[in-house]
């Protein structure tokens, strides 16, 4: 799998992948310094079955906890990722 980037501006932010001209994201608002919401995970056709997926939500939690942010999991793939996953269960904030 390619590297995931990161890109914030401002009070948005997101986790990248891409691939040629397509790209999977995960997207977050920064509400406070430690309390982030994330808004909406997109994945193409071109990367369905690869993991991409939750590549960008381990990403997005190992961040979050090394960052000692929290998560509101507004997004339903991010919300079943936390479900699946309790190991992670001091990052989220629900």
């Amino acid at each position: 799998m390619t590297e995931i980037g990161r890109e914030i501006d401002g009070s948005r932010g997101r986790y990248v992948l891409r691939r040629g001209e397509d790209e999977a994201e995960l997207t977050y608002s920064i509400t406070t310094p430690t309390l982030i919401i994330a808004d909406h995970t997109g994945v193409p056709d071109s990367f369905r079955g690869t993991g991409a997926g939750n590549a960008l939500a381990l990403r997005l939690v190992t961040d979050a906890r090394a960052e000692g942010v929290r998560i509101v999991p507004l997004c339903p793939f991010v919300n079943l990722w936390r479900a699946k996953h309790p190991e992670w269960a001091d990052v989220f904030q629900v």
